[in-house]
């Protein structure tokens, strides 16, 4: 038989989790799990458990939570813990994934209604002192409360600083810190009450007065038996009076350690994780992946850099239909980067090279990745790519819009193994280099293998939400359309903008010296700081709001001010001005390219939507309201004996709402072609005829059909309207009661949202919504208008994908030149020889409007003309 004793450990979970949170509390926005969920506290604690079990190296361990605010020291005193600030809802909603870490990783959890965690330890903590027993007892807890368990048995831990620093208390520590037993600390608690808990002791009577009373009398009994002989003073007429008050702190400061607990020692042994595979799930929903790498390290199933054998070849490639491509380039930017190396093969044999004479002939297989990247890089070598059958990026983009789509994403998301990030490999910014042949091939090898062997889980998680038909039928062919257009380019003439950026110069200088004279003297115009001194000090105009470098001379400030002070209206339009100039006439200069042509790039794989984006320049953010933005499209011109063609969805999002809301009265005004928001404006304002609508009726009905349906508020419809909030109110409700079924739609959309976590477009595109059931109310009602507007908009980028595809079917089978350049938003501009123009005009307008079949029409406007700015 052995004398070794076990070790008992005991955590008060509600204290230390709450230490966690705050230990980690200036990292809360770092700390988010891939679903959104802030995860702080639960690392944090994750960290202060792997501290205390590889030191202390128990036998048995619970984590004991207090039940609710209700217990037996309630009742004795209504105002105990009544105190305390509300809990931050950020940690909150973290305790239930304590507990299931907790049950993950094999770890008992307690809690018993009417009493507190420190309870349910003193009772276990007496139960290891038992007759029969054989217990060192370590309690671990950030409240000095349970000093008073200390004994030659047990030793309490109190969390000091960080998720590891603690100060170990025993009895020899406690007498040398402050001359107490473990039972005078009760005691002390009894004279100087406790600020936490929320209950008083002795009136002015600190811990410093408290320690000399005990000191001297040795116990509050002690005390009040020789209460006569202490010296009059206002002191001893506070502890006479005090007494009731000084017991039941007393009485509130004693842990109970006979507590009803239906658990005893033999429950809470510690044999591990009941199940590896549930823990590594758990870390990998949480984002734990240096916790995940060590637990499988320690568990001899570490994470270790793949190894994949890989064969070098210069001639004569072998490949399977069946058999994945991958190309590698060291710039995002593909229309000017270089082929670094290929490789292609599958999960059991990869084959990498660089030789680009290799690919002249290649038999290029049917899965990839970024097939529209390939297809680009492939042209400039002259060599014509089909469209691929699977491409893993879209795949993944398709299955969750909530982390990147990186190789190395997929090997960590789909358990394959732990692949190198590229920055790892080729180093970042001015130290980005190409390694040698031996590291390069080695690591194109392995993404392949990542994409060969992780194919067969994107393909079922697809399956599983019905999604699979949109990588094959929307997403695949359309990364083929945007190829074609991408490596078309659209001409762009420099002289017009040079042109356009003289006219901005000269405007920008007449402004300026406009500004100067209303000023009454010169100054950096882009100094934010010397504007603010010059507008609110020098000219006293009525300050907003002022930053720690000065006034604020945000947008929304000075556009509160325009109407009223001209130097502030023509400030405005220089900042406008000076943007257009910077970003799109002296930012599009340097991305024409040698043939005459900008070569924008589409992300296909960014959204939450899935509306299309784009970079290396982004075409689809050129500014339209202003002159001068528009003028910058005066640029862009079709080929020689061509005119451009712009097709252009009619306010396809309330289509699409009026579809999926099913609202009678929205539709049947699509039907009759009624414009939209004079319909609105009739129905919401009581106004019998359209002619009797007024502009600014149609305004306001315009405000409200998109503001509504994207879950404005009445304070935000006043804003935009400038209106009363109450009248903002009253439009909005009059609004949900003519048209009902958007009201109905909106309410059922955020209820599903709230039970499934996620929405879906008319094609089952999926959007999740991590914060749909946050407790926090602003974030939670964004989620809620997140919810409401992701079908609507998401359904709408897909119609136009499906139009683009069927567009390019069409051009393709009637052996028409016109091609497609640019897609905006709602809008496609095509390059269309002068001689094609009725025809293609009329293929375009009828592909596009039957995209989809909704149950009303879907309309087309259409504009041509010699340059992109005539054709808008």
């Amino acid at each position: 038989m052995t004398n070794e004793k076990n070790k008992l450990l005991l955590i008060d979970g509600s204290s230390v989790a709450f230490r966690a949170f705050f230990a980690l509390y200036n990292q809360l926005d770092r700390f988010k799990a891939p679903n959104g969920l802030h995860t702080n506290a639960i690392y944090g604690f994750h960290l202060m458990l792997n501290n205390l079990m590889e030191r202390i190296q128990p036998s048995h361990v619970l984590v004991a939570f207090d039940a609710g605010k209700t217990t037996f020291r309630t009742e004795m005193y209504a105002d105990y813990k009544g105190g305390r600030a509300k809990t931050p809802d950020e940690f909150r909603e973290q305790m239930p994934f304590i507990k299931e870490m907790l049950e993950k990783l094999g770890i008992q959890h307690y809690e018993l209604v009417n009493y507190e965690a420190d309870d349910i330890i003193g009772t276990l903590d007496k139960m290891a002192e038992a007759p029969g027993t054989n217990f060192d007892v370590t309690i671990v807890t950030g409240d000095k409360d349970m000093i008073q368990l200390t004994d030659s048995n047990t030793t309490v831990e109190i969390s000091k600083k960080g998720v590891a620093e603690f100060e170990a208390w025993t009895p020899a520590y406690l007498m040398e810190q402050m001359q107490l037993t473990p039972e005078q600390f009760i005691d002390l608690k009894a004279l100087m009450g406790d600020n936490s808990d929320n209950y008083p002791g002795i009136t002015k009577v600190g811990e410093k007065t408290a320690l000399k009373l005990l000191h001297e009398w040795g116990s509050i009994d002690g005390l009040y038996e020789n209460v006569d002989k202490l010296k009059a003073s206002k002191m001893k007429e506070n502890i006479i009076a005090d007494k009731e008050q000084a017991y039941l702190a007393r009485t509130l400061a004693t842990i109970n350690t006979a507590s009803p607990i239906e658990i005893g020692l033999d429950d809470i042994s510690y044999d591990g994780p009941d199940s590896n595979e549930a823990l590594v799930k758990f870390y990998d929903e949480m984002g734990f992946r240096q916790l995940k790498e060590q637990f499988l390290s320690n568990n001899g199933e570490a994470i270790k850099e793949l190894e994949v054998d890989y064969q070098v070849i210069d001639s004569e490639p072998q490949v399977k239909p069946d058999d994945f491509f991958y190309i590698e380039t060291l710039e995002d930017n593909y229309h000017k980067a270089d082929i670094l190396a290929f490789a292609w093969g599958n999960d059991k044999e990869v084959f990498v090279s660089k030789n680009l004479e290799v690919l002249k002939a290649f038999p290029f297989p049917e899965n990839t990745y970024d097939f529209k990247k390939n297809k680009v890089l492939l042209s400039r070598e002259g060599i014509e790519l089909a469209p691929a059958q699977f491409d893993s990026m879209l795949a993944k983009y398709l299955l969750s819009t909530t982390e990147d789509n990186k190789i190395s994403t997929i090997a960590e998301l789909y358990n394959v193994g732990k692949l190198a990030k590229d920055e790892e490999v080729y180093g970042k910014g001015a130290k980005q280099a190409v390694p040698s042949d031996e590291i390069l091939f080695q690591h194109i090898a392995r993404k392949l293998h990542v994409l060969a062997a992780s194919k067969p889980a994107l393909i079922k998680s697809l399956e599983e939400n019905d999604q699979y038909h949109l990588l094959t039928d929307i997403e695949l062919p359309l990364a083929d359309v945007l190829a074609k257009m991408e490596i078309a380019g659209i001409a762009v003439k420099a002289d017009t903008l040079k042109a356009i950026g003289e006219e901005n110069e000269a405007r920008l200088s007449k402004l300026t010296r406009e500004i100067y004279d209303l000023a009454g003297e010169e100054f950096n115009l882009n100094s934010p700081k010397q504007l603010g001194v010059i507008l609110f000090e020098k000219l006293e105009l009525p300050a907003g709001k002022k930053t720690k470098t000065g006034y604020s001379t945000a947008v929304d400030v000075l556009e509160g001010l325009a109407g009223q002070y001209e130097i502030v209206a023509k400030i405005l339009e220089y900042r406008q001005i000076a943007k257009i100039q910077s970003t799109y006439v002296q930012g599009l200069m340097p991305q024409i390219m040698a043939d005459g042509k900008i070569h924008t790039r589409y992300v296909q794989d960014l959204t939450q939507t899935g509306r299309l984006s784009s970079v290396d320049p982004n075409l689809q953010n050129i500014p339209v309201r202003l002159e001068e933005g528009r003028k910058i499209r005066q640029a862009f011109v079709p080929s020689p004996g061509s005119v451009l063609l712009s097709s252009d969805y009619s306010q396809i999002e309330l289509r699409v709402l009026a579809h999926i809301s099913q609202d009678e009265h929205l539709i049947e005004a699509f039907r009759h072609g009624a414009d939209i928001h004079t319909s609105t404006a009739m129905r919401v304002f009581d106004i019998a005829n359209a002619e009797d609508v007024t502009a600014n009726d149609r305004r306001n009905a315009k405000a409200v059909n998109f503001g509504v349906v994207y879950g404005i508020s009445d304070f935000g419809l006043a804003n935009n309207l400038g209106i009363s909030r109450k009248a903002a109110k009253e439009y909005i409700e009059t609004y949900f009661e003519r048209y009902p079924g958007i009201k109905a739609y909106m309410e059922n959309i955020v209820r599903e949202a709230h039970d499934k976590g996620y929405v879906e477009t008319m094609s089952h595109r999926r959007r999740k919504l991590p914060d749909i059931n946050a407790r926090n109310f602003s974030v939670r009602s964004f989620a809620e208008r997140t919810a409401i507007n992701s079908p609507i908009q998401g359904s709408a980028a897909d119609i136009l994908k499906i139009a683009m595809i069927n567009l390019d079917k069409a051009l393709s089978n009637s052996d028409l030149k016109a091609k497609m350049l640019l897609q905006v938003h709602d809008e496609i501009i095509l390059d269309v020889p002068k001689e094609e123009l009725d025809e293609v005009k009329s293929l375009v307008k009828s592909t596009m409007e039957e995209a989809m079949k909704l149950d009303l029409p879907l309309k087309v406007d259409e504009n041509t003309g010699l340059t992109w700015y005539e054709a808008k």
